[in-house]
């Protein structure tokens, strides 16, 4: 994988002296004249790639599910028009979420750990949702006609520094020496945090939350890291200010006290990050049975109980624990699937496959039962089955680059050759790693010279990706 740090480098240096603060322009055909609809998706994609070569991502299908499911319904009732949302998961524990032109909408997994309900995680999202709405990244170039595009691109290298800085030397010398560029670059005007606050409220409204979860998370968050000496990333591009605060704390309080605030589905993913994140499986043990204890009727704590022991090996106390979630809620498909997990892990998988079938059959297009399908069906030697599984999953998210990798191994296994290089590319260009994808179409075409119509096929990709790559070179210049 080549290295992106001189580009990282090279777009945050675009700007080596802050921006001078200009009043909020009206939405409106200027915006558009300085950076097009088009063009912030374009480069937001082309971002994304960037990204997902830099930083670990998540690879939890429940989770990835979950965050697609829940952005999509704050989208139905929020202002933006433009939809084609992308998500990103990163395997961060720090507080962070962010939304950049494009439509891309990343999640740190730190969010879960912070946001103690579903209302509060809710809140973040339909905050950053505002900020795609009303386009507040193009609408701060008005005034920066001469820079444009590339001045949209150094603010979000600026993105990627921070999410990648945590461990990556390179980028954190990035973020230390143009740290006033970086932070003008990544930093929101104050008129434009508190329209995206404004904008936010009424979305969560709409989309049946209570709306005093918003200022609910900023005043603990306030109180947390009032005296902490690196706040996490979230407070440092979205600053929380006492009036700013007291603003969302008023706004909330006129708007009818009604909406949920809480679900037991966030609770059951936060369990799940809890656990990925708590340094030892028996650490996590203690935790979950101390929340039981409190209250025996916590169902989460259960289920991070249960996992929290299958992680340990104690496939016994796991199925125990699952067992009396299901007696309670015989039908929920994430007790099920921790079922089949460890169904196979113990090499029960005749009972796996029954349990499963019967979820498909309840849930034929849910993404994490099709994906533990494919595993499932590589565990029982049915590699060609589980190659034409994700060859269906990946009809419906070509832009996955988790499950092209995993095609790759699959085809490997099944002797499909051309195909692993095919799906090899595919992953390559969505990690921003244009010359390995092309390397990986063109050992493919080669061996597909017999075939005439395969070949035309692989040589239509490579031109595209070629096409790809020169456009996304275009745009970060």
């Amino acid at each position: 994988m080549p290295d992106l740090r001189p580009a990282l480098l090279a777009l945050a240096c675009l700007l080596a002296t802050p921006l001078p603060a200009s009043p909020l322009p009206s939405l409106g055909d200027a915006s558009s004249a300085i950076v097009s609809p088009e063009q912030e998706h374009q480069l937001g994609r082309a971002w994304l790639s960037m990204l997902r070569g830099q930083v670990r991502t998540l690879d939890d299908p429940l989770l990835s599910d979950y965050v697609e499911r829940s952005v999509y319904r704050l989208a139905e009732t929020s202002q933006l028009e433009d939809r084609r949302l992308v998500f990103v998961l990163l395997d961060s524990p720090q507080l962070n979420a962010f939304a950049v032109p494009g439509g891309v909408v990343g999640v740190n997994g730190g969010l879960f750990l912070h946001a103690e309900t579903e209302g509060e995680y809710a809140s973040v999202m339909a905050h950053e949702l505002a900020h795609l709405s009303q386009r507040h990244f193009a609408r701060g170039l008005e005034e920066q006609r001469r820079l444009q595009v590339p001045l949209m691109a150094a603010m979000l290298a600026g993105v990627v520094a921070a999410a990648a800085g945590a461990g990556d030397a390179g980028i954190a010398a990035i973020a230390s020496t143009q740290a006033a560029a970086i932070q003008a670059q990544r930093s929101f005007s104050r008129q434009n945090e508190q329209e995206a606050d404004r904008i936010g409220l009424l979305n969560l409204q709409r989309a049946g939350f209570d709306p005093r979860s918003m200022p609910d998370m900023f005043e603990r968050l306030v109180r947390q890291y009032r005296y902490s000496r690196v706040p996490p990333e979230f407070l440092l591009t979205h600053p929380l200010s006492e009036s700013r605060v007291a603003d969302t704390r008023n706004r909330a309080e006129q708007l009818p006290a009604s909406g949920r605030q809480d679900s037991l589905e966030y609770q059951r993913m936060r369990a799940r990050l809890q656990l990925h994140y708590e340094t030892t499986p028996g650490l996590a043990l203690r935790r979950f049975r101390a929340r039981l204890d409190e209250n025996a009727q916590d169902a989460a704590a259960r289920y991070g109980l249960a996992l929290a022991h299958s992680r340990a090996g104690q496939s016994a106390e796991a199925r125990r624990e699952l067992q009396t979630l299901l007696s309670e809620s015989p039908e929920e498909p994430l007790y099920h699937l921790a079922l089949i997990e460890l169904d196979i892990a113990g090499n029960r998988l005749t009972d796996a496959a029954q349990r499963l079938n019967r979820l498909l059959a309840r849930q034929p297009s849910s993404y994490p039962l099709r994906r533990q399908q494919a595993q499932l069906q590589l565990k029982q030697g049915q590699v060609r089955e589980a190659e034409r599984t994700l060859d269906t999953l990946l009809a419906d998210r070509p832009g996955d680059s988790a499950l092209w990798y995993l095609q790759a191994e699959t085809r490997g296994l099944s002797g499909n050759i051309i195909g692993v290089h095919q799906a090899r590319a595919e992953y390559f260009a969505l990690v921003g790693d244009y010359p390995q994808a092309l390397e990986q179409l063109d050992f493919a075409r080669r061996r597909a010279a017999s075939n005439f119509p395969l070949a035309a096929r692989i040589d239509a990709r490579y031109d595209a990706l070629q096409a790809e790559q020169r456009a996304v070179e275009g745009l970060l210049r």
